[in-house]
């Protein structure tokens, strides 16, 4: 089956012409014409790509990003017309997978966009049913903001529960500080890097107790990323 391409973008002349370029390359796509939108159709229909435009009304792209990347894996390409590196990295720290500057070819969206398709033909963990997502042992329910480790409830607190679904949906990646504070919060929340190597030291404690040791790898003078569960309590 066609793969499909979600084309967010309050432009509606820029939308008819990646819809034409993507049609004619054989793949589906849908439209959204601001960030709610774009959100709302990503979560009720997930498609395999999104193009999302940072620039747009009632939510930006960015914002769609970090929602998107607390549920879920589904690859990202940026659009903006803003050719700040700033935001370049702010889009990549969020999770995005390119960024391509307006103005634009239609091809070269597309080949950037095929290029992605087949980098994450892989199969990371998806969002399951009743908002929940696992790795190993380690569960998450996401609507109740509940954590476990082998069916066994680890009481978290709100902070160090977003720095586990923001490294669960992404179990590869290593998440410098910087992108782990803005998956909490946004851009520009006072937390500092002290911050975030205290709530891991905690993570880690409750989640040793049980057995889950190395529960989340330290990468120096990079970041964090999820562990590989070696322990008492893995598969």
């Amino acid at each position: 089956m066609p793969r499909t391409i979600l084309i967010a973008d309050d432009d509606p002349h820029i939308r008819e012409l990646l819809v034409f370029a993507f049609r004619k390359a054989g793949l589906d796509t849908v439209e959204a014409a601001d960030g709610e939108v774009a959100l709302e159709t990503a979560a009720a229909t997930p498609p395999d790509l999104i193009v999302l435009d940072i620039n747009m009304p009632r939510m930006d792209g960015l914002e769609v990003c970090r929602r998107l990347r607390a549920l879920g894996d589904v690859p990202i390409l940026f659009l903006s017309a803003r050719d700040d590196e700033i935001d370049r990295v702010l889009g990549i720290e969020l999770g995005a997978d390119d960024y391509v500057v307006k103005p634009f070819s239609p091809r070269e969206v597309v080949a950037r966009s095929m290029a992605i398709l087949r980098r994450t033909g892989g199969s990371p963990p998806k969002v399951q049913a009743a908002g929940s997502v696992a790795h190993g042992r380690l569960g998450l329910t996401l609507d109740a903001w509940e954590a476990a480790w082998d069916g066994v409830p680890v009481p978290v607190t709100v902070s160090e529960f977003g720095i586990l679904r923001a490294l669960i949906v992404m179990p590869n990646r290593i998440f410098s500080r910087d992108a782990i504070i803005a998956s909490l919060r946004g851009p520009g929340f006072a937390v500092t890097d002290r911050t975030i190597d205290s709530h891991v030291r905690n993570l880690r404690a409750k989640f040793a107790a049980l057995g889950g040791t190395d529960i989340i790898e330290t990468r120096a003078g990079i970041g964090y990323r999820l562990g590989a569960c070696k322990g008492s309590g893995c598969a």
